[in-house]
């Protein structure tokens, strides 16, 4: 198995929070959007919601990395 970086996982998890926090922004912005306010009401849900869900990503991607469940050998 190859040495993965924790720079790697942290790569995945900004990544990944990119693509959802953009998709957030737009289920945000369809809901507030007779709002006159609707982009920086979806702004603020986007971005909370990505810096918490990108911690939890990255500990979730750790936790996962750490575990041998699923897998039939794993070198050490």
């Amino acid at each position: 198995m190859k040495d993965i970086s924790k720079k790697r996982h942290l790569a995945k998890a900004i990544t990944w929070r990119i693509i959802a926090s953009i998709t957030t922004f737009c289920i945000a912005y369809f809901f507030f959007r007779e709002d006159p306010l609707a982009a920086q009401k979806a702004t603020g849900v986007a971005l909370t919601e990505s810096v918490i869900k990108m911690a939890l990503y990255y500990f979730h991607e750790r936790a996962w990395y750490k575990s041998s469940f699923g897998l039939k050998s794993r070198n050490k």
